[in-house]
């Protein structure tokens, strides 16, 4: 079994750990509006969408302190929270739907991955996000992603 990603949204860093470090037994992010995914990583794998649809650079993307922020760990660091950043999730509610599959072509092409993925995949990723993002956004909260080893 590989690496599972949970993208989901919370109302704040605080609210996201309590997702992810349960006192009441339930899995993680159990009762949050997300979706889980197969190597996605936030930090880098992601990095690519996040130029193409936000337009800034990948240096301003790494700057940006909620890229990648560690908020929690657990189960000896094979569980961890981290942040997702604000200008992901807006650009993310504020794509046209019809250019997902436009953006995931360019993310494809990336240097990022070791061989180059499906499109169609991507696409359906960023649909899923998209998504996400616009919930979140109506509802004024934060996009994270767990990550368990």
């Amino acid at each position: 079994m590989g690496v599972i990603y949970g993208y989901f949204a919370a109302a704040d860093d605080d609210d996201a750990v309590r997702a992810v470090i349960r006192e009441d037994d339930e899995p993680t992010a159990t009762g949050y509006d997300g979706f889980d995914v197969n190597g996605m990583d936030p930090t880098l794998d992601l990095l690519p969408a996040e130029v193409i649809l936000s337009g800034r650079s990948a240096e301003t993307i790494q700057a940006d302190p909620r890229h990648g922020q560690l908020l929690a760990t657990a189960e000896e660091g094979q569980l961890v929270c981290l942040s997702l950043t604000d200008a992901l999730r807006d650009a993310l509610a504020d794509v046209d739907q019809g250019s997902l599959h436009d953006v995931a072509r360019a993310w494809a092409a990336s240097d990022v991955f070791p061989t180059p993925p499906d499109p169609d995949g991507l696409a359906e990723f960023l649909e899923q996000a998209a998504d996400l993002a616009s919930r979140a956004v109506e509802r004024g909260h934060r996009l994270y992603c767990w990550i368990c080893v």
